[in-house]
């Protein structure tokens, strides 16, 4: 199959090569100098990360990735305002990449009226406007990305950050393997019959379902499923193990009878607990049964950390090429765009 054909016909943005060059945002957010002082570590009991869509995952993503070491909870927020313990030891990380997001911005007014330690995380606008007026430091992201295709810039900024305020130990040695690997992959998986098209072929005709476990890669089932709603515009679903195990798989006793087609991505790991592969193995066993096929995504790489960059990188190209193959420009975000002008009217 002939990619470069698809990207011309499809593909107006060329967000084919971002993606090729995604580990340059890894470059980036690594180099970068906070503007600003960072507030005193010694002094926070917990972080909040406020934020939507891309911005708010590349939190869970992190959270996935580091609670094992985190010298202080983290937590994610979406909402307009901050919960009841948010106080003046709280760290608030207000991210936006367009600086625009009017959830941030109340979360950002919410935190200064408790009196949070706040820094910011964005390419400008309003949020930047509001943190400089107010004097608080400000990590500026690298401009001219879609939100979600920024998803290296955005996290990696967050490992800086905790990094430089010694709330998580020196992670240079993983960004430089993330940077070499996301270089690599982009290499392979931008080939004509790579592995990446090679699965969005097999997902063709059905509804994605993407399955992670609990604080391991549930935050990459939330990316996938949002990747494949964004890119491909088609309805996606994720959930976890094990928590699926006492609900959702009811749902596939009448699969066969409900229209759906669903086909089933689990994403493992050998860090999982033994009962979990357990389960994994189990309920696969009980989906195929139901008609539906099951792909399971495991990364390769020797650390847990950076088995979820390679995960998380090849599985945004699977819903790359899942919406090239649907004859879709996976920019485009009309409805979105729509929904913002009628809540701005």
């Amino acid at each position: 199959m002939n990619i470069a054909d698809l990207v011309k016909k499809h593909d107006p943005e060329n967000l084919f090569d971002v993606l090729v060059n995604t580990y340059s945002q890894i470059e980036y957010s690594s180099a970068v100098t906070v503007k600003g002082i960072l507030p005193d570590a010694g002094k926070i009991t917990n972080v909040i990360i406020t934020g939507l869509g891309g911005s708010a995952i590349s939190g869970d993503l992190f959270r996935n990735i580091f609670s094992r070491e985190l010298k202080v909870p983290v937590s994610v927020n979406r909402n307009y305002n901050l919960s009841e313990f948010a106080r003046e030891n709280t760290l608030l990380i207000t991210s936006s990449y367009s600086g625009a997001t009017e959830e941030t911005l109340s979360a950002f007014d919410d935190g200064l009226k408790r009196g949070c330690k706040i820094i910011c995380i964005s390419t400008g606008g309003e949020l930047v406007r509001r943190a400089e007026q107010n004097s608080f430091p400000v990590f500026e992201l690298q401009k001219g990305f879609q939100p979600r295709y920024s998803l290296g810039l955005s996290f990696f900024a967050l490992v800086s950050i905790f990094s430089k305020m010694k709330l998580l130990s020196d992670k240079s040695e993983f960004v430089s393997a993330a940077i070499s690997l996301w270089k690599e992959m982009g290499r392979e998986l931008s080939s004509d019959n790579n592995r990446a098209l090679n699965l969005a072929v097999s997902l063709l005709g059905s509804v994605p379902v993407v399955y992670g476990v609990s604080d391991f890669t549930d935050a990459i089932a939330v990316r996938i499923k949002s990747q494949f709603n964004e890119n491909s515009k088609i309805h996606s679903f994720s959930n976890a193990f094990p928590e699926l195990n006492h609900n959702e798989i009811i749902g596939w006793e009448t699969h066969q009878s409900s229209g759906l087609n669903a086909s089933v991505i689990i994403l493992n790991d050998p860090e999982y607990h033994p009962q979990v592969h357990r389960r994994i193995t189990i309920t696969s066993d009980l989906i195929r049964g139901e008609g539906a096929e099951v792909f399971m995504v495991e990364g390769q790489q020797s650390t847990y950390a950076l088995r979820m960059m390679e995960i998380v990188y090849f599985l945004d190209w699977v819903t790359y090429y899942f919406a090239l193959l649907r004859g879709k420009d996976p920019g485009e975000i009309d409805y979105i765009h729509l929904l913002k002008k009628k809540l701005a009217e």
